[in-house]
């Protein structure tokens, strides 16, 4: 057992130690029910933790909730975070290094030394800060490409797009306004939605949405960035192949579900929703299109502890994360949810292997990995983030918007957000 005497002594109910588990649910589907279930499971499992689960709708607003708990005195002691938030609280000293959770192992394995030997390598990079383990991975994405068969063989398409021009191509042989039918939908909020795929596309197109490696850095007044913000806004205003505005995930589901749309760029967090859904037709996935490379940006959710809670909850917070980055449970979410499972041994289990055989769309994620880049993560992610997702909005609503310009006021007000982390950190020329 790895909880024993003082903490279960310091517990709650029915003498357990209790603590408070907070979880998002940021793409469509049961995510909810599914995440309630597991807790319940693990509760029974057990008589020495009592995890209380409390859901908090979308990533941002769970980290608001978070951080909002923690500063009145109740700390969570367990969140599934968004991955690129993890640098943000690091630098404010909101959450704990890992290792507090993890001096509770019986093999006193450091946090660091389970995550690269557990771990697909293209998802530690966002679980790290300067070197040290500040998250361990519970969930991740990629973004794909969903399509329809059905109305790919009607409109003579014989495979996916893999470029950008086929894509475009394609889109056109798909879109139908007469039939209220579109080629393509990518979404375009300022919920994180909009700069994953923005950031995938510039990455695609050859360039880097920030600098991986100093949090105070974007390039988003870049050829490429500009590229790839030329390439989205001409696919709605040249090409007429996708509908002007800012487009969610629910608008975009909702056409696919009911035919009227050929392709989407989603998460393949969705798929579980996705496949679920598409029931009058055939509905199929492929990798992200290419320009100068195949490239994709990795999405989802790491498990992070706040500071402020007890030993006897940093014990408790130890035993509900390694229950549910075990092989089993972590590969049971994928198949539930079409997350991949960051935890590589949960291909090796007997269900996961039977899942892929039957399914093979769910492996597409796991085929990009080769072309992954860890998603970007910032000082104040959020708000430099949405500088450039404002701006994505502005030239798919208005066509007289120019891209230079856009960019422009993205880098601008991007640098301004993060001036007083540079301020702190860069060295200062002569």
């Amino acid at each position: 057992m790895l909880l024993m005497g003082g903490v279960a002594a310091s517990g709650g109910a029915w003498g357990k130690e209790a603590i408070d588990f907070m979880f998002p649910a940021p793409v469509d589907g049961k995510l909810t029910m599914e995440m309630t279930r597991i807790i319940k499971e693990f509760n029974q499992s057990q008589q020495r933790v009592e995890v209380r689960g409390i859901f908090t709708g979308g990533y941002d607003t769970t980290k608001v909730k978070a951080e909002s708990a923690a500063k009145a005195g109740s700390p969570p002691a367990l969140v599934i975070m968004s991955a690129n938030f993890t640098v943000d609280l690091a630098l404010k000293d909101e959450i704990l290094p890992m290792d507090e959770l993890f001096k509770f192992s019986p093999d006193k394995q450091s946090a660091t030394a389970f995550l690269q030997k557990n771990f697909w390598p293209a998802v530690q990079q966002n679980a790290q800060v300067l070197g040290q383990t500040y998250a361990i991975p519970f969930h991740n994405s990629t973004p794909i490409l969903y399509y329809n068969r059905d109305l790919f063989q009607q409109a003579g398409i014989s495979q996916p797009p893999r470029t950008w021009s086929e894509l475009a191509a394609d889109a056109k042989k798909l879109t139908n306004k007469d039939k209220g039918q579109w080629g393509i939908m990518i979404p375009s909020t300022n919920d994180d939605y909009g700069g994953w795929m923005l950031s995938a596309l510039t990455h695609a197109n050859g360039g880097n949405w920030s600098n991986d490696n100093y949090p105070g850095e974007v390039y988003y007044d870049t050829p490429s960035a500009r590229g790839a913000l030329q390439f989205w806004q001409n696919l709605v205003y040249r090409d007429g192949v996708m509908p002007a505005g800012v487009l969610n995930t629910k608008q975009i589901s909702a056409a696919f579900f009911s035919g009227k749309l050929g392709m989407a760029l989603l998460s393949t967090g969705a798929l579980g929703f996705m496949r679920d859904n598409s029931r009058d037709f055939t509905m199929e996935v492929a990798m992200m299109p290419a320009q100068q490379r195949q490239a994709v940006i990795i999405g989802g959710a790491s498990l992070v502890s706040f500071k402020g809670i007890s030993e006897a909850q940093k014990a408790a917070a130890y035993e509900f994360l390694t229950y549910l980055i075990s092989p089993d449970v972590n590969g049971q979410w994928s198949r539930f949810t079409g997350y991949f499972a960051p935890r590589m041994a949960a291909y090796d289990t007997p269900a996961m292997k039977d899942y892929l055989a039957k399914d093979p769309r769910a492996t597409v994620a796991l085929q990009q990995l080769q072309y992954a880049h860890p998603w970007y993560a910032t000082y104040e992610t959020v708000a430099v983030r949405q500088a450039m997702e404002n701006q994505l909005a502005s030239v798919v609503t208005d066509k007289s918007r120019l891209v230079a310009d856009a960019a422009r006021d993205a880098q601008r007000q991007a640098d301004e957000i993060m001036k007083p982390y540079v301020a702190q950190t860069a060295l200062k020329q002569p």
